[in-house]
């Protein structure tokens, strides 16, 4: 997984300098300063985390992380000077993964970044590889050989199969692939996946019409079957 993060604050000091920060220590943010900025954002990107703000114009946090858990996994800080019981709890209930209150350390949100990240994600320095068949998969280095041989990947073929090959052996849906790898408000077509899957088969399966690994789970989706292991 990429070390992308959103950040959603209308505070654009503030999200300025935790821009900052956070990319000094290898992260690739982005901002935003609303809800309809992020989620066109969210449309054509996928990020690791999102650190949100509650008091936002038109549509709050709270309403913009209720809408996102109904497409998307995607960790949530919540970021807000509102502090109360009520807020903390209203926050977690809807989704969110952790709470930070406002004005933060850089140092304790940047503490708490890199422990969601670990918890979700894994030691993000160490190599992330896996393997099926004739087939190596580096995820850290955005990497596919087959038969020791570099197979040139697009990014959304790449992002596709790393995401089988995390969940290997799990029928999964194509509306969740559609969701998790080109966005949680993603304008394509549905049958955008089934086009990457025939490419995928064409690049690393040896009889692509009769597939071993990325197989066909017939009324939901797909799933990388047999050896893959890590």
């Amino acid at each position: 997984m990429k070390k992308t993060i959103l950040i959603v604050d209308d505070d654009v000091d503030l999200a300025e300098i935790t821009c900052d920060m956070l990319s000094e220590y290898g992260y690739q943010v982005t901002l935003a300063a609303d809800g309809e900025h992020a989620y066109e954002l969210l449309r054509d990107h996928t990020y690791a985390l999102i650190l949100l703000d509650i008091n936002l114009p038109v549509e709050s946090g709270f309403e913009i992380c209720k809408t996102l858990r109904k497409l998307s996994t995607v960790p949530i800080i919540f970021a807000s000077a509102r502090t109360s019981e009520n807020d903390r709890i209203t926050g977690y209930d809807l989704g969110g993964d952790d709470y930070l209150p406002k004005p933060y350390s850089l140092k304790e949100l940047l503490s708490r970044v890199n422990a969601l990240m670990r918890r979700t994600y894994g030691f993000l320095g160490q190599d992330e590889q896996y393997k099926f068949g004739k087939v190596e998969v580096n995820i850290s280095k955005r990497e596919v050989k087959k038969n020791g041989e570099v197979i040139s990947l697009s990014l959304k073929e790449f992002d596709l199969l790393a995401y089988l090959v995390k969940h290997k052996e799990q029928a999964i849906k194509k509306e969740t692939l559609l969701q998790e790898v080109w966005g949680a408000f993603s304008e394509v077509e549905l049958s955008t996946v089934a086009v990457h899957m025939r490419w995928l088969r064409e690049k690393l399966e040896d009889v692509p019409a009769k597939p071993i690994y990325l197989k066909t789970v017939w009324g939901v989706g797909y799933m990388l079957s047999g050896e893959a292991d890590k």
